[in-house]
């Protein structure tokens, strides 16, 4: 019985070691790292990373925008309604929750998204600001001349 009350301790004082020092090493950063993107702003391999006007929301567009095609009118941050006067009403909607709106007591946002694709255009993703609205940012601008307009 003695010998299980002083194992258990120690138990537990290796385990609380060993993830102390496992995450020193997964967040330690050589010099070349460190002058590059922040984590946060990871974008696919064709995507580049764009903030909105006013600098608040940071989003992806992903392809290449042909100058005369609807979406090239479009800036990250544009409301649904913004969007839907300047280009039209989307041909497919989806929406779903993320995996933040399980988080207890997160009232930040990009809990809930909305997704509308367009015929010949692409597909576009809107996220909430905050826990207590719906989708009213661009965050995603998918540009595919080939898109069907359905979603997926």
């Amino acid at each position: 019985m003695h010998l299980i009350k002083r194992f258990i301790p120690a138990l537990f004082l290796a385990l609380l070691i060993g993830c102390a020092a496992q995450q020193k090493s997964d967040t330690a950063q050589t010099p070349a790292d460190s002058k590059s993107a922040p984590a946060s702003a990871t974008a696919s391999p064709d995507g580049r990373i764009v903030k909105s006007k006013d600098g608040t929301i940071e989003g992806e567009i992903v392809g290449k925008l042909a100058p005369k095609s609807k979406f090239a009118k479009l800036q990250i941050g544009m409301t649904p309604e913004e969007v839907e006067k300047m280009i039209g009403r989307p041909d497919a909607t989806e929406s779903h929750v993320t995996g933040k709106a399980f988080i207890p007591f997160h009232f930040g946002g990009d809990t809930h998204r909305l997704e509308t694709f367009y015929k010949h255009e692409g597909q576009l993703t809107f996220a909430n600001t905050n826990n207590f609205v719906s989708p009213n940012a661009l965050i995603r601008i998918e540009a595919n001349p080939k898109a069907t307009g359905i979603s997926k």
